[in-house]
């Protein structure tokens, strides 16, 4: 669960410290069909061109909608009950 703690201790930090990452960054940085976590909030800046799997603290509006044309959003709590192992996925700050 070492994925886990260290979302932990980066979600431990005052909120204006939490990472705010915009859509071209995770596609950018994700492969398809990849799982990303967030500690922070999904914007919309850019474009989603894979169909990948975000968890984040929260999304903006438009990000969510952006997300739903090709991937999927999640809150953190419920890629822990379907992934409790954490495996596979990406940490994006």
């Amino acid at each position: 669960m070492p994925l886990w703690r260290d979302l932990a201790k980066r979600l431990e930090k005052p909120r204006r410290q939490y990472a705010e990452v915009n859509l071209s960054r995770i596609n950018r940085y994700s492969a398809e069909h990849d799982t990303v976590v967030v500690p922070g909030k999904v914007l919309s800046a850019g474009q989603l061109e894979k169909q990948v799997t975000i968890a984040a603290l929260g999304f903006s509006k438009k990000a969510s909608e952006k997300i739903g044309a090709h991937g999927k959003c999640l809150s953190i709590e419920e890629l822990m009950t379907v992934n409790p192992k954490g495996s596979g996925v990406k940490i994006l700050v």
